[in-house]
């Protein structure tokens, strides 16, 4: 990979985004060595290191970070531009990276992207399926899809799904005979909860629960704790524990009855998904495209 500043940086950018070198390389079609090599030689150039390495991981460092954002945006843009030269007139061309929840994986974005692939199919789309909070800005990511409470009051929001979604607490038949059914919210806490440790923040998530205008969150304890919503609803389902989940990603295990709903008159209603991004006045033609196709898609689903 012979070096020039352009290279380089866009070699920077590739493993500034993904935060690994391997997966870098393999996005631009180089040996993990020769990328190594011209992230180095740019750090050379500019004379303050923009990567902190270790054995597992790549972090970036403040001088990075600065340059990530700097430049990732209008290089971005030049490469969409090349690609637009060789599209046919009105064909859309480019790359989208979006970061999205598991729990929205199946519900929201899988329909979204299906209809956008057939619509738009020179359009490469990174998916990045990640239960922490993102800064899409410092990240390089086009949008995002998120829960309200989870968005930026500077971002554009688009709404994607209604308002009259639920997170609720499940359990097992067979967990619920061993143990009963708790009638209020304080009786979580003398029942084996599956407890939900956030990505973000590292702390152990109190349940939260409402009924009117009244609300609870509940210090849960229990035998497993994890952050993997797959792992929560699997393990309810065996009998572990109680789980705290999203209702639609329950929705066929519930009409199938291998899980039943716990404490139904207190599931906590949310505002639903939304998609988000940074501004209008950067939107790229291939995220012009992607909204209106999401908004379609919507449309259709209510």
């Amino acid at each position: 990979m012979a070096f020039t500043p352009l290279n380089a940086l866009n070699a920077f950018l590739a493993v500034g985004r993904k935060r690994s070198f391997s997966a870098a390389a393999k996005e631009l079609g180089v040996s993990g060595s020769a990328l190594s090599q011209s992230v180095r030689q740019l750090e050379a150039r500019v004379g303050v290191p923009l990567l902190v390495r270790t054995t597992r991981s790549v972090a970036l460092t403040d001088a990075g970070r600065r340059l990530l954002e700097s430049a990732g945006p209008p290089v971005e843009q030049a490469l969409q531009a090349l690609k637009a030269a060789t599209a046919r007139p009105g064909e859309v061309t480019g790359s989208l990276r979006l970061t999205v929840p598991s729990v929205a994986v199946s519900p929201v974005a899988t329909p979204i992207l299906t209809r956008f692939h057939q619509r738009h199919p020179r359009v490469e789309v990174e998916l990045r399926v990640e239960d922490r909070l993102v800064d899409i800005v410092a990240e390089g990511l086009d949008a995002g899809i998120r829960m309200s409470e989870a968005l930026e009051r500077d971002m554009v929001q688009v709404r994607l799904s209604e308002g009259d979604d639920r997170f609720v607490v499940v359990g097992s038949p067979a967990y619920l005979k061993r143990r009963g059914m708790p009638e209020r919210p304080k009786d979580l806490l003398t029942h084996d909860c599956i407890c939900i440790r956030s990505p973000t923040s590292g702390a152990i998530y109190q349940w939260e629960l409402e009924r009117g205008s009244r609300s609870w969150r509940v210090p849960v304890r229990g035998p497993v704790i994890t952050g993997e919503w797959r792992a929560m609803v699997e393990l309810a389902e065996a009998g572990v524990g109680l789980a705290y989940v999203f209702e639609p990603s329950v929705k066929k295990r519930l009409e199938r009855g291998t899980l039943r709903l716990v404490l139904e008159p207190y599931a906590a209603k949310v505002e639903g998904f939304f998609l988000y991004f940074p501004s209008r006045a950067q939107v790229s033609p291939a995220m012009r495209a992607f909204v209106d196709v999401a908004r379609e898609v919507t449309a259709l689903a209510r």
